[in-house]
């Protein structure tokens, strides 16, 4: 099997190259390192490790790393998969047969894994947001942006770069108006509904599925003196009885299934008035319709899909909804990426006191994976405008600038900028 696995990668690695040790202790070279690459070498510490890989590589690398039977000897995991997943065979989910018959397997099966009726959806939030609180704080900016950063330029610090994404979503949303009924799909902790409150005045009705978001979102509200605007409610998106001037959903559209796209729209139509406007920000794929990463899917994400923009336009079209506005962030999630699993690897120390080893070489690997899927493979974050009428939104897109520019002025009169409960 350690042979197989060995012409395998030499198959698969034909740009740049590592070293391996085999759990019999024979050393290999695959491939050529160039000059600008980093040491790197691994070492399997079972053959059952070895065989895992080789027919189940999506799912089984991430799985030796966890458990320790795939060492880094040098270099790191990110150095790793920034080399595997840049490879033009890593594109294809054909490396050998096995792998073809379990992407095929995963796409006939997908519909079933992306059932996500209300006590599903629930549950597979709190899967991964109900942890403690206290890991997501080592990694993430203070206001606790747990979506991709909008970086206006290089070099801009991480929590500049979730400011300047706030910022940006609401000047789509044309919030120049005060009082403005807006409605937040997946509030997460809170922080872009306080931002729409405290910066556009905005009268705000936040939905969430986690117990834990939803505690800490109402805390801020109220030591930010902002409850009388902002009212975080424990509830599934098809409940809400309400209508809105605005929509936002933020990070939440991976977690609806793929069968369920037609149902979310339709629900979006029903809560807009007949002048409101939404912004949905998602992440996407530029390639066709495939699975969800199955170990993302085990381990992270249950339940979650990245769908194309060919799965999604259908379904706005039947719901009787405009789209007015598609920009697409190519590499800004690499880039939030990057900074969160640097700010992670700074303070993994902790991050074992709060969890173990096992789960911090799992949530490691989930951070470098999910960077590299958007330098390498084709993932990228669409902005979609939707509204019910095309008049509602202004002809022209000088008007996001504008009000980028005067949200801006507003931040600036701020005394105190917007933290998280407790500090």
């Amino acid at each position: 099997m350690a042979r197989l696995l060995e012409s395998v990668l030499r198959r698969v690695v034909v740009i740049g190259g590592l070293e391996v040790i085999m759990a019999s202790g024979r050393r290999v070279t695959i491939g050529q390192p160039r000059p600008d690459q980093p040491p790197l070498a691994v070492r399997f510490t079972t053959p059952a490790a070895e065989r895992g890989i080789l027919l189940d590589p999506e799912l089984k690398l991430g799985q030796a790393y966890m458990d320790g039977t795939l060492v880094m000897e040098e270099g790191s995991v990110t150095d790793l998969l920034a080399l595997l997943m840049a490879q033009p065979a890593a594109c294809t989910s054909t490396t050998t047969v096995s792998a073809k018959l379990l992407f095929w397997g995963r796409k006939l099966l997908r519909r079933i894994d992306q059932f996500n009726p209300r006590g599903r959806s629930q549950r597979n939030v709190a899967h991964h947001y109900d942890i403690d609180g206290r890991l997501y704080s080592l990694f993430l900016d203070a206001d606790r942006q747990y979506s991709c950063a909008y970086f206006e330029h290089p070099g801009q610090s991480l929590d500049d770069a979730q400011l300047a994404k706030k910022r940006h979503i609401a000047a789509k949303l044309m919030l120049e108006r005060e009082d403005l009924a807006v409605l937040d799909i997946g509030a997460g902790w809170g922080g872009l509904g306080l931002y729409l409150a405290q910066m556009a005045k905005a009268k705000v009705t936040g939905v969430t599925l986690s117990k834990e978001q939803l505690a800490l979102a109402r805390q801020r509200a109220e030591d930010g003196g902002l409850a009388d605007r902002v009212a975080f409610r424990l509830q599934d998106y098809r409940d809400i009885p309400e209508t809105f001037d605005r929509i936002v959903s933020v990070g939440m559209f991976e977690h609806v299934g793929v069968d369920h796209y037609g149902e979310f729209f339709r629900k979006v139509r029903a809560l807009l008035k007949e002048d409101g406007v939404m912004v949905l920000h998602a992440i996407g794929r530029s390639d066709p319709p495939g699975v969800t990463n199955p170990f993302i899917a085990k381990y992270i994400f249950p339940g979650g899909y990245i769908p194309a923009l060919s799965e999604v336009l259908p379904h706005i079209e039947r719901a009787g909804l405009v789209v007015t506005d598609i920009e697409l962030l190519r590499l800004h999630y690499a880039e939030t990426l990057k900074a969160w699993r640097e700010r992670f690897r700074a303070r993994w120390d902790e991050a074992v006191r709060l969890t173990d080893e096992r789960f911090c070489r799992m949530w490691e690997f989930y951070l470098a994976g999910s960077e590299m899927g958007f330098r390498h493979q084709g993932l990228n974050v669409f902005h979609i405008q939707i509204a019910r009428k095309q008049e509602a939104v202004p002809l022209t897109r000088g008007y996001i600038e504008e009000e980028e520019a005067r949200l801006r002025r507003v931040e600036a009169r701020q005394s105190l900028p917007l933290r998280l409960a407790g500090e």
